[in-house]
């Protein structure tokens, strides 16, 4: 038994993170503490606990703790551990791999995209952008004003003649001189101040050049600004919130109702609201807001950009949160309740937006509810709550991926989406591919870990349930449902044919079944993850694997081909003299690299 009073006396007065665990080893839950001691101690001694935390006590077995040196670095192991082990016990938002940035190359011409990742000093970023809907779209707003260029690199360095986008007039093909140096500058240092909000200081340039290119008698250049400012006018109207002042902070709102429960950030970036983006948090039954939104200032900000001033409608509990998201972010931040003027509008509108979000997903919920109720009874399966879906993809047996999807709780859950490279069997044989992604998903199953489906769907055939069936035979499985989705004799949307083992006769539902639009869902996701897959594995084969195979030529010279002749196309329309020019690529090499190609 674990002894919890010589546990906690044994605890020193440091800050650090404790695990709470249960017999079987699994995490219930991840905290930190200023002083381990007291922290922990008081999940043993308070009686006005909550009933979550009051049944999680319950089933602690064991404690582990690390001791920081810090709070600040106490809170930041904190976070990591929570989003590696996703604790059941811990409230847990949706760990996004990156925000969104526009960023600005620090090429002699820049180019404008849309970015994720690592920052690199040489390149201006401006966001981070809350999704990437609202970067795309300043994105294509400023090619109507500026007209910058979108291209790689590679296809910049090797046009010969202007592209679509100048025809359609979103670029100024400076790839081909049609813009001199110094305008197409000028263009990028007058985005660059658009995209920090200073739109007065962007008009007032363009007006300037306009009338100064009118008194000079540049009538043509007068035009191309006029037009700009035309464009930026438009672009000024399309802003949803605009501030007079130079304001970078994001706005955190936390509202409930009828037991669900929506955070909404909204970015506001150089006094410009960028747009806002509705968080679910899971494991929230029996947690108060401001338990909610510390989790998520701990969990959000630990892993991105923290602005100087964070307005939320809850004071979060922990006093030294402020401080810890300082030290981290290496400047002061605050978090600011009380606001009044435009800071106290942009927390009502996130306060509307978190609202209306939990509206439409309570709608959602009805619908999926509706439609699963409809799957049950036309399959006989009253227990149906989790479903996974099966999908093979490749092109004449090349690049073979099989996929499987998961729909659990009324929702498709793609954190839980899983892909498996198929390999060792005869290209094509998509029977034997489906029997190997079922076997590398099950075997686990059998030996006890991962989450059990109630329903399988296999997007094929009878050949590829009778696979199906065989193999879970197998694994011991039989008892997990089977059903095979059929597109049916004129393969259009609507007449799927629904295949069940032993039966005598295909299921055909009807076009509008509530049951048949579930399972149109989960079946198209499969084939959407599967293709993607496909695709990415395809295309990575054909555009390496032919130069890998050359002997001299490493992953720099490799780089330097496809960079120069702007992929393997270019590469392989080549002559040896043209290869020889490359950087790296001497005569000799490149009479190789042409023999091999050819």
């Amino acid at each position: 038994m674990f002894d919890i009073k010589a546990f906690v006396a044994s605890l020193p007065l440091q800050p650090g993170v404790y695990r709470m665990l249960d017999d079987a080893g699994q995490v219930l839950y991840v905290g930190k503490a200023g002083q381990l001691k007291k922290r922990v101690s008081s999940y043993f001694q308070n009686t006005n606990i909550s009933p979550r935390i009051r049944l999680m006590v319950s089933h602690i077995a064991r404690i582990e703790i690390t001791v920081t040196r810090s709070e600040a670095e106490a809170l930041l192991l904190e976070n990591n551990l929570i989003k590696s082990l996703k604790p059941r016990y811990n409230i847990l938002f949706r760990d996004d791999k990156s925000y969104p940035y526009i960023v600005l190359t620090g090429s002699p011409s820049p180019r404008l995209t849309y970015y994720r990742g690592t920052t690199i000093k040489q390149h201006q970023y401006f966001g981070p952008y809350p999704n990437a809907q609202a970067a795309k779209e300043s994105i294509s707003l400023l090619q109507r004003v500026f007209k910058l260029r979108t291209c790689e690199d590679g296809v910049f360095n090797n046009r010969t003649r202007p592209c679509l986008l100048h025809q359609i007039q979103r670029c100024s093909a400076p790839c081909v001189g049609l813009i001199s140096p110094a305008d197409y500058a000028t263009d990028v240092r007058n985005a660059a101040l658009l995209l920090q909000g200073r739109h007065d200081e962007v008009e007032k340039r363009l007006r300037s050049a306009m009338e100064h290119a009118a008194e000079v008698m540049q009538y043509e250049h007068a035009a191309v600004l006029r037009d700009q400012l035309q464009a930026l006018h438009t672009v000024q109207q399309k802003q949803f919130v605009e501030s007079g002042r130079d304001t970078d902070a994001d706005i955190v709102a936390v509202v409930e109702a009828e037991g669900a429960l929506c955070l909404n950030l909204a970015v506001v970036r150089s006094g410009r609201h960028l747009g806002d983006k509705a968080f679910f948090p899971q494991n929230v039954q029996g947690q108060d807001s401001a338990e909610v939104l510390e989790a998520f200032l701990t969990q959000h900000y630990l892993g991105s950009g923290i602005p100087p001033l964070i307005v939320s409608n809850i004071e979060p509990q922990d006093p030294a949160l402020e401080q810890l998201l300082s030290e981290q972010a290496g400047h002061k931040v605050q978090i600011r309740q009380v606001v009044t003027g435009e800071r106290r509008r942009w927390l009502e509108m996130a306060e509307s937006n978190a609202l209306l979000a939990l509206r439409q997903q309570a709608g959602l919920k009805a619908g999926q509810a509706l439609r699963l109720d409809e799957l049950r009874r036309v399959l006989s399966l009253p227990e149906v709550e989790r479903i996974e879906c099966f999908d093979i993809s490749h092109t004449m047996g090349e690049a073979t991926v099989a996929s499987c999807v998961v729909y659990d709780t009324l929702s498709i859950r793609p954190q839980e989406y899983r892909r498996y490279n198929i390999s060792g069997i005869t290209p094509g044989d998509d029977y034997a591919a489906m029997r190997q992604a079922l076997l590398r998903r099950y075997q686990k199953l059998q030996a006890g870990e991962g989450k059990r489906p109630d329903l399988i769907l296999i997007d094929g055939g009878a050949g590829q349930l009778a696979m199906a069936v065989e193999v879970m035979g197998e694994l011991g499985l039989s008892d997990i449902a089977l059903v095979g989705v059929a597109k049916g004799v004129e393969r259009k949307p609507g007449m799927e044919q629904l295949l069940r083992p032993g039966a005598e006769k295909p299921l055909q539902l009807r076009s509008d079944s509530p049951a048949l639009h579930l399972i149109q869902q989960v079946r198209d996701e499969a084939h959407r993850f599967a293709i993607s897959g496909h695709r990415a594995k395809r295309g990575k084969a054909r555009t390496t694997s032919s130069l890998e195979d050359i002997e001299g030529v490493g992953e720099k010279r490799r780089r330097n081909l496809l960079t120069h002749f702007g992929g393997l196309k270019g590469v392989q329309q080549a002559s040896t003299e043209e290869l020889s020019r490359v950087e790296g690529i001497s005569p000799a090499l490149a009479e190789k690299i042409y023999q091999h190609l050819h």
